[in-house]
């Protein structure tokens, strides 16, 4: 086994403890391609086989762009691996809102992105299932998707925006930063939908509680009574009280 050692370099700091920008930015770009060689990102996969779906829940605020990309392989015996599948392959992708409404059903390639905006803060349902008609592609063997789901802010091309609005490296960060602002007041505002969603589940249920509790009373109190004076009829007919 392959150990990966980070190889991290002295920084020399000129005498008064001032360290020169372009010196920093080199040592910072340094630190992350290492750090990235040593922790390196993976994007996440899934099987799945013949008409079997594949369901994902994104809780997502209200407004908010989502981006799916992905990319399928099927298993080859021969080669004992997974190969590009092959463009008769499609795969079919259907979205769902916190209310099971249908707001994307549409049928792509093997290769695809897929694009929505939620208008319903909560958990949406994206599932993702392969063409059937062109399940003799593969023929009972494995098909492997790759999946990137992206939300909000990241998926703004910001490389593609700068360069559309000619925007330079200082308002390009601040476009960046009013965007992450924007979306954090989304997530406030739906964990704040959540918190009074709870808050109205949790009255009801005390209220059902208490009527219930109120019921029960109600039921022993009657059956009480009706007890004792079934009791007391049936001492006088045998003449014991």
């Amino acid at each position: 086994m392959k150990s990966q050692i980070l190889n991290i370099r002295r920084i020399n700091v000129p005498v008064g403890g001032v360290l020169s920008l372009r010196a920093m930015r080199s040592h910072l770009l340094t630190l992350t391609l290492a750090l990235a060689w040593m922790f390196p990102a993976h994007g996440l996969y899934f099987h799945i086989g013949e008409t079997e779906k594949k369901c994902f829940i994104e809780e997502i605020p209200d407004e908010t762009m989502v981006i799916g990309k992905y990319r399928t392989q099927l298993w080859d015996k021969q080669s004992g691996s997974f190969l590009p599948a092959t463009p008769g392959l499609g795969m079919h992708v259907e979205i769902k809102d916190p209310d099971t409404k249908i707001i994307l059903s549409r049928q792509y390639g093997s290769d695809g992105r897929f694009t929505f905006t939620s208008h319903t803060p909560g958990e949406h349902q994206i599932c993702l299932h392969s063409n059937s008609t062109k399940m003799a592609l593969f023929a009972g063997g494995k098909l492997r998707v790759h999946l990137d789901i992206q939300v909000g802010e990241h998926t703004n091309n910001y490389p593609e925006i700068a360069a559309k609005d000619k925007l330079t490296e200082l308002q390009l960060r601040v476009r960046q930063l009013l965007d992450q602002v924007e979306q954090i007041q989304k997530e406030q505002n739906y964990q704040r939908y959540r918190e009074e969603r709870f808050r109205m589940t949790s009255e009801s249920t005390n209220q059902r509680v208490l009527w219930w509790s109120i019921a029960q009373t109600l039921i022993l109190i009657v059956t009480g009574i009706w007890q004792m004076k079934h009791l007391k009829s049936f001492f006088e007919a045998k003449k014991l009280v």
